[in-house]
């Protein structure tokens, strides 16, 4: 479409920074606005900077700790806030601290005057829910599920468009109320550079890999299986002329670990740190260790990277980890004797890790961001 027929069109884009995903959502449908409409203003607000100190380390930062430290029981919460009633004590009593805490969302959504939103995470979309029954907000609201499983806690009445990662989560959502016409499958939001394709030689050259040998990418360990370094010295054990690849991201403490490892392995174990080049990572790669986030799955799938998936957390990543397993694009290894026994058997057997990247390609969807933003500039829908 032609972006100069958008030329005052105006886009907020809300996401909560509890996790990566849903902020990383939000910042691909920025960057996607830059890339392909230039004139539309795309403006992202992340809701957790708008909050009193207090609730945002008790919403944003106790989450994370619960998933690390205790993931059996974020597995009951997630299972448990499924199955609440709308109008249950607990559910009245979440909504009303919710309300008195994000107070100042209104005030920015009057100074940045959208002509839609979208969220990329549930809190927002509550919020704005409530707000246009109220009669307090009139324009048009947008979801992005950020994975492949719905949750109660996205669907909400006054919702303009939901965008659904795939059809069998589309489907889900229908069956939970949401009108059909309204749910899109489109994918879940990564960034345009996912969709572009790179030469594997080039870029194993720029991170000093050899483009001829099997390259293992390794992105996280996990409780449930044991830390990157220790899957690292398990998997350097194994027989074969194989590179593995270990991102450290922030953690110093982890990459000089690492570094210390690959003195005793070299030409064998890359470690590295934070990167704002994977997806020139991946393309040198043939297989990712990573847990199974929306957002990393996403990106995995739209290159063609098949994946063992390890430590899912219980809820939204054991789904993501269902779905990958289901239609063969990944395997799921339990603990790091698992782990190294599929690592081992895809390096001898070439044939099963094609067709896991031939499923991966059939499942990715490097686009998801620009459908989302073409159905929204197209749908005229205005309140």
């Amino acid at each position: 479409m032609n972006a100069n027929s958008f030329k005052k069109q105006k886009i907020a884009i809300l996401s909560v920074s509890a996790g990566a995903g849903h902020v990383r959502a939000a910042q691909a449908l920025q960057a996607a606005v830059e890339c392909w409409y230039p004139e539309v203003e795309a403006v992202h607000v992340d809701l957790m900077t708008l909050v009193p100190k207090l609730f945002r380390t008790i919403y944003a930062d106790t989450y994370i700790k619960v998933v690390e430290r205790h993931p059996a029981f974020w597995g009951y919460l997630y299972d448990k806030s499924d199955r609440e009633k709308v109008d249950s004590a607990l559910s009245r009593l979440r909504i009303a601290i919710e309300r008195l805490n994000t107070q100042k969302l209104k005030k920015v959504l009057a100074a940045i005057n959208p002509d839609h939103v979208i969220c990329t995470h549930f809190l927002p979309a509550q919020l704005l829910s409530r707000k246009i029954r109220a009669g307090e907000f009139s324009k048009p609201v947008w979801v992005q599920v950020t994975d492949f499983d719905v949750h109660a806690l996205w669907i909400h009445p006054h919702i303009s468009g939901y965008f659904a990662a795939h059809e069998e989560v589309a489907w889900r959502m229908a069956e939970r109320g949401i009108p059909a016409e309204t749910i899109r499958v489109t994918g879940i939001p990564i960034m345009p550079v996912f969709g572009e394709r790179y030469d594997r030689t080039a870029c194993a050259a720029q991170f000093g890999l050899d483009p001829n040998k099997p390259t293992l990418l390794m992105m996280s360990g996990g409780a449930g299986v044991g830390s990157l370094e220790m899957l690292a010295k398990r998997l350097l054990r194994l027989e074969g002329d194989f590179q593995l690849v270990a991102l450290a991201g922030r953690n110093e403490k982890l990459l000089a670990e690492l570094q210390e490892l690959a003195k005793r392995h070299p030409e064998r174990l890359f470690p590295m740190g934070f990167t704002k080049v994977i997806e020139r990572i991946m393309a040198a790669s043939d297989l990712a260790i990573t847990k199974p986030g929306g957002l990393t799955t996403s990106e995995c799938l739209a290159v063609g990277l098949p994946m063992i998936v390890v430590s899912p957390i219980p809820g939204q990543e054991e789904r993501n980890a269902d779905f990958l397993l289901e239609n063969g694009a990944a395997l799921k290894a339990c603990d790091a004797g698992a782990l190294a026994w599929r690592v081992d058997r895809l390096l001898r057997g070439p044939e099963r890790m094609a067709s896991m990247r031939s499923q991966a390609l059939k499942l990715g969807r490097p686009s998801a961001a620009r459908e989302v933003l073409e159905i929204i500039f197209s749908s005229g829908n205005s309140r």
